[in-house]
């Protein structure tokens, strides 16, 4: 959960953190208000991105209390416990610029939960007592660590990957496999880099940083060797089974540990997604080979021998592409929820079927899902939503056979104003079937055509899901139509591909146009005013539309953006050791020195002299995922090529606008280039 660049020294995140200026947006934004605008009026931009009253929310494993991540009106983000019977609220919110952002229940008493600061770093894990959230105290700062599990027989020593933890000297080490003394507390606090002094942090806030680190540290396991390591997998019992390295060729290698010592499996990881343990022994739950030009199947398989002891699902259309869900009480796995074209739900245990039947007659019209049981089967947090509603949380009683409302997460959300998300099949040029969402404005029909957003996401290997997207409703709200096309490489498409394909950005560019053309085939559609819009890998298949197909689009909106390749490599090479980022890229996409034409023909950076349309660019300073340089080098191309631009380039902001007053300007912004370049 808490990223830290261990190349990033504390002073020079301190000094980060200092130069960050106050939001250029002055517009005093309505956060307190929690109903919708009347009907009458225009729907604010806030109302679409400002944070979720409450989202998260878990409940401990003795079903008496349910913690969760809340909002307040000044953009914040706080650590709410409520205690069912009582309906007793605690609240604990950070200092100055802190945030709290995750939070997962230890024990029925025991939380842990990060803090953030200025929305840009995670400085700290925290543990809390209900009852006492007041004296919360840290166990881990300024390390770069994931939570791998809360073992059943020590909930109070959870497991952490620590892949960077400071050391005296300035310095940072790959720790390993760690548990956490979550139930030791020092005199130490969480040190605020923002308002802590230089000398401080320098001299004798680090030194003491790394000294509580080390008290709350006990080592399990160290990393494989042979690479850079990139994850772990316990096994049923919650204990450190197998570890992952990506080599620097950028294959992922499997390591079994056998007593203390790590030895590769032969085992071959680029047709094998493994998801999770089985629910016993050392086997794994694996996505397995493409075969037969079918979905994968999900499969218990023993790695070693490659044995496959069961099946687990094979969906008809789709790759898997969710989660198991887990018996609290047994940690068995008792079901599956995924995403196909619209959310999915197989249940294995009779019971839990017969709870989604219930749960459904309930909440009719919408996708209930189960998102959190007590270990007595008594208490259920259940949450429902479609694409019109956003998420709304409801605690469920099963002994006294009553539901209660928790919370809406959004209750300033209409959604009898918001738009239906429609299921758009296509084929692609070379013959593959996809699907896209297209959501229309009020008032779009065959006799007044809407224009048109394309709004391809971002990873590439993610995708777009049927649910309530605030992106898509504000530019429906707009007056405008969204296409949110999945294009080859995005989740649950993977058996229709081969790996190179899955790594061919030029065809993925030409799936989003062949969704664009089904899309115009509707009618409901004005071919003469598209734009094309993305944030991140999003981002460039945007100025690559715009790029490759100069008359299909009236301008382009990139948002943290990547468009030249061998930039996004050159500046990958500085992390080699800690990332596999450069290694993979090399991989999959080749050496820009050995195959430059390639690397011109994908990089839109260097075809900037087709683009006829006007360009929106949009980056935050401090992005450490894709360097704001890119953007500045497109701003740069673009002036010389005298193409129309605008700009927002954000100091204090990372990989998108963290700051909801940047948020809501970036998005103002948008509306106005949008009326701008697509009137009729």
């Amino acid at each position: 959960m808490l990223r830290i660049n261990p190349a990033m020294s504390l002073l020079r995140l301190l000094l980060l953190l200092s130069l960050c200026c106050a939001p250029m947006f002055s517009r005093e934004l309505d956060l307190k208000r929690e109903v919708p605008v009347a009907p009458d009026q225009k729907i604010p931009t806030e109302d679409f991105f400002r944070d979720s009253l409450l989202r998260s929310p878990q409940i401990n494993p003795g079903g008496t209390h349910v913690s969760a991540i809340v909002s307040n009106a000044q953009d914040r983000t706080a650590l709410l416990l409520f205690e069912i019977a009582t309906k007793k609220i605690e609240i604990l919110q950070g200092d100055g610029t802190q945030d709290i952002f995750w939070t997962s229940w230890l024990d029925d008493k025991h939380v842990i939960f990060t803090m953030s600061v200025a929305k840009l770093y995670g400085i700290g894990y925290m543990v809390g007592k209900a009852g006492k959230l007041t004296e919360s105290y840290p166990i881990l700062q300024y390390t770069d660590a994931r939570l791998l599990t809360i073992p059943r027989k020590d909930r109070l020593r959870p497991l952490f990957w620590i892949r960077n933890v400071p050391v005296q000297g300035h310095g940072y080490r790959e720790a390993g496999v760690c548990a956490l003394r979550a139930d030791f507390r020092t005199d130490m606090s969480l040190i605020n880099l923002l308002s802590a002094g230089a000398s401080s942090v320098g001299y004798n806030g680090y030194s003491r940083v790394v000294e509580d680190n080390n008290a709350h540290i006990e080592a399990i396991q160290e990393s494989p060797k042979g690479g850079v390591p990139v994850g772990f997998q316990l096994d049923a019992e919650d204990r450190v089974a197998y570890g992952f390295t990506s080599g620097p060729n950028g294959i992922v290698t499997l390591h079994r540990l056998v007593g203390s010592a790590w030895q590769p499996v032969d085992f071959d990881m680029d047709s094998h997604e493994i998801l999770t343990h089985a629910d016993s022994g050392q086997d794994l739950i694996v996505l397995g080979p493409k075969a037969n030009g079918k979905p994968r199947p999900v499969v218990v398989m023993d790695p070693v021998t490659k044995e496959i002891k069961g099946s687990v699902l094979e969906d008809k259309a789709y790759d898997f592409g969710g989660w198991f869900f887990r018996d609290p009480a047994t940690r068995l796995i008792v079901g599956a929820q995924y995403d196909r074209d619209g959310p999915a739900v197989l249940w294995f245990d009779p019971e839990y079927q017969a709870l989604q039947k219930a749960l459904d007659t309930m909440f009719k019209g919408l996708v209930v899902r189960v998102i959190g049981i007590d270990e007595g089967r008594s208490i259920v947090l259940v949450r429902t939503f479609s694409d019109r509603q956003p998420s709304v949380y409801h605690i469920v009683d099963l002994k006294n056979m009553s539901v209660g409302l928790f919370k809406a997460a959004r209750p300033w959300i209409d959604s009898k104003r918001m738009r239906p998300m429609n299921i758009l099949r296509f084929k692609t040029r070379d013959g593959r079937s996809l699907d896209a969402y297209l959501t229309l404005p009020e008032g779009a029909s065959k006799t007044s055509p809407a224009p048109l957003v394309v709004l391809p996401h971002g990873g590439p290997f993610a995708r777009d899901y049927w649910e309530f997207n605030d992106e898509v409703q504000f530019l429906a709200s707009r007056g405008y139509a969204v296409l949110q096309p999945n294009y080859r490489g995005s989740t649950g498409y993977s058996w229709q591909f081969t790996q190179e394909e899955e790594w061919d950005f030029v065809k993925m560019h030409e799936d989003v146009t062949d969704a664009l053309k089904t899309s115009l085939k509707t009618g409901f559609i004005d071919s003469g005013r598209v734009a094309i819009m993305g944030s991140s890998f999003g981002g460039y298949l945007a100025l690559c539309g715009v790029t490759k197909e100069p008359g299909m689009y009236r301008c382009a909106i990139t948002n943290v953006g990547v468009f030249d390749w061998a930039q996004m490599i050159k500046d990958s090479k500085y992390d080699q050791y800690d990332s596999p980022r450069y290694a993979s890229l090399m991989r999959f996409l080749g050496d820009p020195e050995k195959a430059a034409e390639k690397f011109a023909a994908i990089s839109p950076i260097h075809q900037i002299g087709q683009v006829k349309v006007p360009v929106f660019v949009a980056h935050g300073k401090e992005d450490a995922n894709v360097s704001v340089i890119q953007s500045r080098r497109l701003l740069r191309q673009l002036e010389k090529f005298s193409v129309p631009y605008e700009k927002m380039i954000v100091s204090g902001e990372g990989h998108g606008m963290g700051k909801l007053s940047n948020q809501v300007e970036l998005y103002e912004r948008i509306e106005a280039f949008l009326a701008k370049n697509l009137a009729p």
